[in-house]
């Protein structure tokens, strides 16, 4: 069951800014870590950062000072701010909950699209 309603992409140039959200259930969401994740065209999913139900915050390294998760536990939301995006980064980019050992809470939403042109 889809739980989890990403949104916020677009096309953007090298060198700008996208601030992506990510609106999931109440089971989802209270108390859990969320994390955003992303997906480049013939490649595999993969992490870009987790933020706690306590808002502590983790970070692949490929996205450590560029991008910044946090979450609005009052709307149920978390978002990513993206900066200095560059066309690298051009991908699906998806929410969810991990579970500590393995697998999500939620099924994989549609996800947001990011495009960055040169």
């Amino acid at each position: 069951q889809v739980q989890v309603v990403e949104s916020g992409g677009g096309l953007v140039q090298a060198g700008g800014s996208l601030r992506l959200s990510c609106a999931a259930s109440g089971s989802v969401f209270i108390g859990n870590t969320m994390g955003w994740y992303r997906q480049a065209p013939g490649k595999q999913r993969e992490l870009v950062a987790t933020v706690t139900g306590g808002g502590i915050t983790s970070y692949a390294d490929s996205f450590k000072g560029r991008f910044t998760i946090s979450r609005d536990n009052a709307k149920n939301t978390i978002y990513l701010q993206m900066n200095n995006l560059k066309p690298e980064d051009t991908a699906d980019y998806y929410c969810n909950a991990p579970r500590i050992f393995g697998g999500y809470r939620s099924s994989w939403g549609q996800g947001t699209q990011v495009t960055v042109s040169s």
